[in-house]
């Protein structure tokens, strides 16, 4: 199902490089009504030459095909207890009565089952059940996010980023504050369009939407930025701080979540106690006011993506589950 999140960005992605490595691989794409009313939804028939069906753990079991082994992919952890004064009551309720039980139906039901963090795996085992779980974070194209050679230092005012949905959540409800502590010398552009336009009359002036953008637009925004602004509370992995890193963005971001496996503090980024606004100023102003500590986060950042989030490490590794699957079955 279409969301608008990083989840169909890795499911696009994912098999584009399948097919790119010679293997067939198709999406079906499910209306999103498959999430709250599968009885409503034909169950699709998988092609005649699939040997392995990749699901998304949210998927009712109603749509899993009995005949194929099943890899299930957990994307995120929305069951963290500490998300819930940000979730709202209904939506508490929906997570905990309707989409939890479906997962631990299809975590069950998986022969292999993914995490895309230790976080995630961590927080499935604590709230939804016990099943062996494997870790492969998600990759990216390094050679497409990748650092511009003409910048190097902050010109004027240090420019900083937000790349993300406009959700409680995500820790939205944090930029204006810390945007107006910061003040003159700062200015943040951020992806906000018709979801952030309730909260536009809170906002300072150096805060500047510049609504949804295409990938391309994304990369450009990240290459002529200073720092990545991510103040999110939940993160299943933080792909947009990865693509950040990897164009050589250090991360500003909040302890607590898997944020923490990618962005290593005073090395790549700097990590901020959960809701501390000060904090997140502090930081901000600390790499804008030293130019060998921000050169050094960001040439560390790249590196550290290159090393450890390059799309072909995912789907090496996702490959030889397949294949070991694939020998099991026969």
């Amino acid at each position: 199902m279409r969301t608008g999140t990083g989840t169909d960005v890795f499911t696009e992605r994912m098999a584009a490089e399948l097919c790119r490595a010679g293997l067939r691989a198709e999406i079906t794409w499910l209306p999103l009504r498959a999430e709250y009313a599968p009885w409503t939804v034909p169950a699709p028939r998988p092609p005649a030459w699939a040997s392995i069906c990749h699901i998304n753990t949210w998927t009712h079991p109603r749509f899993i095909p009995s005949q194929l082994p099943v890899v299930a992919t957990l994307h995120h952890s929305i069951h963290d207890p500490a998300l819930l004064p940000y979730k709202g009551w209904l939506r508490s309720t929906y997570h905990r009565n309707w989409i939890a039980p479906v997962e631990r139906r299809v975590l069950n039901r998986a022969d292999h089952v993914v995490a895309v963090s230790r976080f995630v795996a961590n927080i499935a085992r604590r709230t939804l059940c016990e099943v062996p779980t494997a870790v492969i974070y998600n990759g990216i194209d390094t050679e497409r996010f990748q650092p511009s050679e003409l910048k190097q230092l902050p010109n004027n005012n240090f420019k900083l980023l937000y790349v993300g949905n406009w959700m409680t959540r995500k820790g939205v409800d944090l930029l204006a504050p810390i945007m107006r502590e910061l003040g003159d010398g700062y200015e943040l552009h951020y992806t906000g369009g018709s979801a952030a336009a309730a909260d536009k009359s809170r906002m300072p002036p150096n805060m500047y939407d510049m609504g949804r953008l295409s990938t391309d637009d994304v990369i450009t925004a990240m290459q002529n930025s200073d720092a990545f602004l991510f103040p999110s509370r939940s993160e299943g992995l933080p792909l947009a701080a990865i693509e950040a890193m990897s164009c050589g963005l250090p991360v500003i971001a909040m302890r607590g979540t898997s944020v923490e496996e990618v962005v290593s503090h005073g090395r790549t980024g700097l990590l901020c106690p959960r809701d501390d606004v000060h904090a997140f100023s502090e930081a901000a102003q600390a790499m804008a006011a030293n130019q060998y500590l921000h050169l050094r986060l960001r040439k560390l950042a790249r590196e550290r993506i290159v090393a450890s989030f390059q799309i072909s490490q995912m789907i090496d590794a996702y490959l030889e589950i397949y294949r070991n699957l694939a020998k099991e079955k026969k």
